[in-house]
């Protein structure tokens, strides 16, 4: 299998195939940067393009735009407290304060290097151990995701900054919200007061364009000065955005690592996502942190897990949908209607029959978790001078932005007014001191939630024993429960010493 994955990087010298793996990274660092814009549409804008195109460059692109669409998230949320998508939402809590305290290109530089390792890393699982961990995923049946789901939702809870019970409500109010709109397993509306555009639900782009955007735009709006960002001044230099030998070891290689297995391992679940790779993934690193107090006001190796987790994830994201035909997440599913186009049919025959038309897959999402880190070091000092714009042009121009992405993904007016709906409730729960993430986290992992649930019980006569008599089940609770000591009965035992 090695000849042929090398072939895969053979390709790439192609200076046409080289391009289009250029012109796609660039296009995803836009779309994933700019909130409402994320790397799933930039895919599914491309795809009618994919029917003139060559089979590989489509591929090679499509890479391109999904590894830098999963980072770029993160570059709007370091510097302006906006995340471009969810994914970067966790780094957006270390990631922030670093920025306010005059360190915005050491937490844009150690941001970029942790996803630069854990795309590669991940892309290297792709190569080499696909069919072994496909096979491993099989193993999850439905009790099994539920207990997944069900620890990141803990997770979230016990990670999130200030008190345990606001934290509780707000991703209740996630969950809560979640279930509004369409029934897919009994055809019924619910929730919806008989009115035709609830029926569609609270879709995410929206949640995470109000949560984020219209949030901090309403926040922004009260300050007194419409001036630029009152941050720190201070100059940078190309050479900033370099982490440091110290900064890393002090971080730890084990962290990268664990980071980026768990971000592969999440990748691999239909449904996992970035998001939930990302927490699970930050959530284990404060576990074992000597510093368990710097989360939530600029940690590096809380920035540097939740990194490296989410870039890893693309590499996991591809197994299943290349190995059993099951689309990882968004963006994977769009690849699999690439694939389709182009008359390849996903599952457990293409790597056998196919490898050699798909092996430059993997060399371009190796390869753009590469660019990840150059590319910070060729336009960090320009992300940087966002900060300093005029703030009331900058707002103008994210509020105009968000609501036209949230229109695109959806063509819904509707869901224009569910995003300023949710935007101004997050706004009042922020003044009360409600953490806002757990919200957002409720929205995305309430579906998979909700319909794990259902059909676990309603395949085993209702019988909720099913949780602990499967053993991977069983192996997930008992985790969230090690998750639950260590993060907060222990700490609260310590402090009380």
């Amino acid at each position: 299998m090695s000849f042929e994955v090398l072939s895969g990087f053979t390709a790439l010298l192609h200076p046409m195939t080289f391009l289009c793996l250029v012109g796609g990274f660039i296009l995803g660092l836009i779309f994933g940067a700019i909130p409402g814009l994320t790397a799933t549409l930039a895919v599914a804008l491309l795809l009618p393009f994919t029917f003139a195109m060559e089979l590989t460059d489509a591929l090679v692109m499509v890479m391109g735009i999904f590894m830098a669409g999963i980072y770029a998230g993160s570059i709007t949320g370091i510097i302006v407290n906006i995340p471009g998508a969810p994914s970067g939402a966790i780094t957006t809590i270390e990631g922030h304060p670093l920025m306010l305290k005059g360190h915005g290109a050491k937490a844009l530089g150690l941001d970029a290097f942790a996803s630069s390792i854990g795309g590669m890393l991940g892309a290297l699982v792709l190569m080499f151990v696909a069919v072994p961990m496909s096979q491993f995923a099989l193993l999850f049946q439905t009790p099994d995701k539920f207990s997944l789901v069900l620890m990141a939702v803990v997770t979230v809870v016990i990670v999130a900054k200030g008190s345990v019970w606001k934290s509780t409500a707000t991703i209740t109010l996630g969950l809560m919200l979640s279930t509004v709109g369409f029934d897919n397993m009994v055809a019924l509306g619910r929730f919806d007061f008989g009115s035709s555009a609830l029926i569609e639900g609270v879709q995410l782009l929206p949640a995470v364009i109000g949560i984020f955007a219209v949030c901090e735009l309403l926040a922004q709006g009260g300050a007194p000065s419409q001036g630029a960002f009152e941050t720190p001044e201070f100059k940078v230099k190309r050479r900033d955005f370099m982490p440091s030998w110290h900064e890393i070891k002090d971080i730890g290689f084990w962290t990268y690592v664990k980071s980026s297995v768990i971000g592969v391992l999440v990748g691999m679940l239909p449904g996992g996502g970035a998001s939930m790779a990302s927490f699970i993934a930050y959530a284990e690193a404060k576990r074992v942190s000597k510093r368990p107090e710097e989360y939530g006001h600029g940690s590096h190796e809380g920035l540097a897990a939740s990194e490296a987790a989410n870039n890893a994830m693309c590499g996991g994201a591809v197994v299943p949908l290349l190995t059993l035909g099951i689309p990882g997440d968004s963006v994977t599913a769009i690849i699999f209607g690439v694939l389709l186009i182009h008359g390849l049919v996903p599952g457990p025959g293409l790597l056998t029959n196919h490898l050699d038309i798909v092996a430059p897959m993997f060399a371009a999402l190796f390869v753009s978790a590469a660019f990840v880190f150059i590319s910070v070091i060729a336009f960090g000092p320009y992300y940087i001078r966002i900060a300093r714009l005029n703030r009331g042009v900058l707002y103008a121009f994210i509020a105009m932005i968000s609501m036209v992405g949230t229109f695109a993904s959806s063509y819904s007016v509707t869901q224009m007014w569910v995003a300023l709906g949710i935007g101004v409730f997050a706004y009042l729960l922020r003044l009360m001191g409600y953490p806002l993430v757990p919200m957002l986290m409720g929205i995305i992992l309430g579906p998979y939630f909700e319909e794990y649930l259902r059909r676990s019980l309603i395949t085993n006569d209702l019988d909720p024993t099913v949780f602990f008599t499967s053993p991977i089940s069983l192996s997930m609770l008992l985790l969230t429960c090690v998750f639950v000591y260590f993060l907060r009965v222990r700490p609260s035992q310590i402090r009380e010493g």
